[in-house]
């Protein structure tokens, strides 16, 4: 299963290492389970955002792994791939970037004819061949119908999806140079959020989290003064205050790092998928651990 990852520190510049998949003495088994790209993004002190992705798994790339990317940002947001749409080339691979926004997504949609012909248009931001691009494209074009405001081209994008293609997951993060969207729909996937205090539950700690299975680690010496919130596929260490977010919840955290959430999609999927449904690959790259 692909996982997602997104921080914000905002309006606090912080520096985080990201070991994509795991640190490197234990790289090759756990990225063996998730073989199809790893990518980060986040935004320098100009507000230009940079992304750093291989389209292969890290236990080939070594060196990419081994880099153990180290940034500068308010927010940050990585994605770990097993893919389900599209194959694995760098143009395929999370996070997108379209109109200064960074993008990752967790699940499948069907009926992409369909979606292309409701791009119009926005059709040309799509440069790859996967439906999490053309998803993002579609809240692109929603967002700048509604003069520029995020949460609604998210909610407009995912409404129309959720009404009119077969959907399995529409998990996402969103992110800008300060603020940051996260929309888990429907349950099929987790989805959580940590609101998490300067040096966490104990005051005095810097952030150092790790995903269940390994495919992830973050670390981040600043946030033990500095406080943060984290999106994530699964709980990353044993702090009690981890919530899953809702179906249908769209989070935003906004440049102050205030949050605020509501529920834009209350009621499932039109035509919901299961992996009964899916190719072979698909099927597998949402059910993989």
């Amino acid at each position: 299963m692909c996982r997602l990852f997104g921080m914000s520190s905002a309006p606090h510049r912080v520096r985080a290492t990201f070991w994509l998949l795991e640190a490197p003495d234990s790289l090759s088994e756990q990225s063996r389970r998730d073989p199809d790209g790893t990518g980060l993004g986040y935004f320098n002190a100009h507000g230009v955002p940079e992304v750093h992705k291989a389209p292969i798994a890290a236990y080939e790339d070594r060196c990419f792994a081994e880099e153990a990317r180290e940034a500068e940002s308010s927010t940050f947001l990585a994605h770990v791939r097993f893919a389900s749409t599209g194959s694995p080339q760098e143009r395929n691979t999370h996070p997108f970037l379209q109109h200064g926004r960074l993008f990752a997504h967790n699940g499948v949609i069907e009926g992409l004819d369909r979606l292309d012909a409701e791009l119009g248009g926005a059709q040309s931001l799509v440069k790859g061949d996967t439906d999490s691009e053309r998803f993002f494209a579609l809240i692109t074009q929603r967002i700048e119908a509604n003069g520029g405001d995020v949460g609604a081209g998210i909610e407009q994008a995912a409404v129309w999806i959720a009404k009119n293609l077969q959907v399995y997951a529409l998990n996402l993060i969103l992110t800008k140079p300060n603020e940051l969207w996260a929309l888990r729909y429907p349950d099929t996937h987790g989805l959580y959020v940590l609101e998490r205090p300067a040096g966490g539950p104990h005051g005095t700690r810097r952030l150092d989290h790790a995903g269940t299975a390994g495919h992830l680690r973050v670390r981040s010496p600043p946030l033990a003064d500095t406080p943060a919130v984290i999106v994530a596929s699964e709980r990353m260490d044993d702090n009690p205050n981890w919530r899953p977010l809702q179906s249908g919840e769209l989070l935003h955290v906004a440049a102050d790092l205030d949050t605020s959430s509501r529920i834009v999609l209350p009621d499932p999927p039109e035509h919901p998928l299961t992996t009964g449904d899916l190719e072979p690959r698909a099927a597998a790259s949402q059910t993989a651990p």
